[in-house]
């Protein structure tokens, strides 16, 4: 019961962050599910509520989505989210979650301190950028955070940040799901009302947070992402050294 009143409380404030950063679901749930499930089993189940509150997000920005962005950075986020998902069990989640944190860090970092302005991603990089945030979502579930990043980068308005970076995990979603589904299904049926209450809350947050992200000027949008990836980034490394 305890776990279950956890999750529904994280869930919507979690929905409600990524309503207005454009991450958070998978960041945030993931590891509190993981207390009673297992990380493995925590990745796969909370891909479902992440799916639904992204979809919601999408839906109520479609019309910010940007196509140069979403073309260049997207299709390689899917493959990446495909290739991780399949080698999830193949590495070792404590390294692997320390090297996120460290990554999430320097994103940070380096929008605080003013150098994320002054970069522009060409088209090779957006590849690289968004397979390397694929990959880790695959593989440990928080691909959100790294992605988020990632697109600091291209310096796109607040309603177009949150829209496309939907949209994009949407296609993480879609490449890394059916590989959970299919060889954990059984686990995930075992703890489905976890599941259910979770994307409950993600939804109810989502629809929160969407009223907060048009009152936010873009200087303070930005400056507040990259604070939250400096936390969660710290957050991941300390957890996977304790």
């Amino acid at each position: 019961m305890f776990l279950t009143i956890l999750v529904a409380s994280v869930a919507a404030i979690a929905g409600a962050i990524a309503a207005v950063t454009g991450f958070g679901v998978g960041s945030l749930l993931t590891p509190v599910l993981a207390l009673g499930a297992g990380t493995k089993l925590a990745v796969a189940a909370i891909s479902i509520p992440h799916l639904v509150g992204t979809a919601q997000r999408f839906w109520m920005l479609r019309r910010h989505v940007d196509r140069k962005v979403l073309w260049s950075f997207g299709g390689t986020s899917a493959a990446g989210g495909l290739v991780g998902a399949i080698f999830q069990s193949s590495f070792s989640s404590r390294a692997l979650t320390i090297v996120f944190g460290m990554l999430l860090i320097a994103a940070g970092v380096a929008e605080l301190t003013g150098w994320m302005q002054r970069v522009r991603w060409g088209r090779r990089s957006a590849w690289v950028a968004g397979a390397l945030s694929g990959i880790l979502g695959g593989m440990v579930g928080s691909q959100g955070g790294i992605r988020t990043g990632a697109m600091l980068g291209f310096n796109v308005p607040r309603e177009s940040f949150v829209a496309t970076a939907a949209v994009i995990a949407l296609f993480v979603d879609a490449a890394r799901m059916p590989v959970y589904l299919i060889t954990q299904w059984h686990d995930i049926a075992r703890v489905w009302p976890i599941v259910l209450v979770a994307t409950g809350g993600v939804v109810i947050g989502t629809a929160v947070g969407r009223n907060i992200l048009g009152r936010i000027p873009e200087r303070t949008f930005r400056h507040a992402i990259a604070v939250l990836l400096v936390i969660l980034g710290t957050y991941m490394g300390i957890s996977a050294i304790l």
